[in-house]
């Protein structure tokens, strides 16, 4: 894989990639490209061109249309564009058009069929594809999209963490930061790009996501941005100016993913070292838990007692979340943690119970 650089020209700087949800008009297009370029802060003009949407009868994109004023974008502005591509006949057009950027939509990379229909096309083609993760928190799903577009000899790829379906209602995706965070360690070379206004759904909310994005050493955003959002035919409330845009970034915080300080990394060891000391006594504590399902296990089985009792499921939670809480642990992660030690006690007493089937 290719470094993003070679591809957007950002002097070390994180990516910015930005513009309209959809395009609409070419006013629209051009409008929002113009104020876009005037803050000199973005690295390529984003545009859906045709708009996957979960309902018929709602806006979904202008189609070929739009190209004519995308190309008007890069040849008058000198800014590459990125267009959404979902099928075969997607990419022979945006290809035909000269468009520098094609993204794979998360609704796209959940159909291994539709995305190999995509890398067929793309062979011998030398571009650069971005793929967005899939609608929902598959690692796998999302890991074997980037190979299928990779083997297809496009070595020009990054990922687009923009969230997960979710009931959780504090963000439109749920973020679920862990996903992307061994996304990068399977794939320590491949840049990784955070999609802000797909997580939130919301402008209030845009700042806070791109801010955690850089906070764990994001490669770049891909962020929407309208001239006059409010009246935007798609997803209007998660689109901003590029004026308020500009301010954000301006606030945003880019970390260094390390410092060259001697006494910052003397610092840094001390504290590393003394949580691989307290890790090691959490798995010695594990172990000795698992000990005791163990010996639980065979104690139910002596005396034809079930593997799982639902009342002490609840007992447990209700005694262990206010007391991990009384400790400033969050109560949702001391839910899952629990969940976690649970579920392999359950696992360690049901295989001494199948022993005895297969005796």
């Amino acid at each position: 894989m290719v470094d993003f650089s070679s591809w957007l020209n950002t002097n070390g700087k994180p990516a910015i990639i930005a513009g309209p949800c959809s395009a609409e008009t070419e006013e629209q297009v051009l409008a929002t490209a113009n104020a876009l370029k005037a803050s000199n802060r973005i690295h390529a003009y984003r545009a859906g061109v045709w708009k996957p949407r979960t309902r018929p009868n709602s806006f979904e994109g202008v189609g070929e249309k739009a190209f004519p004023w995308l190309q008007r974008v890069q040849n008058e502005l000198n800014i590459p564009v990125a267009v959404e591509v979902a099928n075969a006949k997607h990419v022979e057009l945006a290809l035909e058009y000269g468009m520098k950027i094609l993204w794979i939509g998360a609704r796209t990379t959940v159909n291994p069929f539709s995305v190999q229909e995509i890398a067929d096309v793309l062979k011998g083609v030398d571009i650069p594809v971005m793929v967005k993760n899939p609608i929902n928190p598959d690692l796998a799903l999302w890991i074997g999209a980037l190979e299928r577009i990779n083997q297809a000899g496009i070595k020009q790829i990054a990922a687009i963490h923009r969230g997960f379906s979710s009931m959780n209602k504090q963000f439109r995706n749920a973020p679920n930061w862990e996903i992307p965070i061994e996304l990068k360690t399977t794939l320590p070379s491949l840049p990784l790009f955070c999609d802000p206004s797909h997580i939130a759904g919301a402008r209030d909310k845009l700042s806070y996501v791109a801010q955690k994005a850089f906070d764990l050493d994001f490669d770049g955003l891909m962020i929407e941005s309208h001239y006059t959002p409010d009246s935007a035919l798609s997803d209007a409330q998660q689109q901003i100016t590029p004026g308020r845009l500009n301010e954000m970034l301006e606030q945003l915080i880019v970390r260094n993913a390390r410092s060259n300080s001697a006494e910052f990394t003397a610092k840094l060891e001390t504290y590393r070292s003394a949580m691989d000391e307290l890790d090691s006594e959490l798995i010695r504590v594990l172990a000795k838990r698992f000990d005791l399902s163990k010996e639980l296990g065979e104690y139910k089985k002596e005396n034809n007692v079930s593997v799982f009792q639902l009342e002490r499921w609840k007992e447990i939670l209700d005694s262990r979340i206010p007391f991990a809480q009384s400790q400033d642990i969050d109560a949702h992660f001391a839910e899952i943690l629990m969940k976690i030690i649970h579920d392999e006690s359950i696992r360690i007493q049901t295989g001494i119970f199948q022993q005895e089937t297969q005796d």
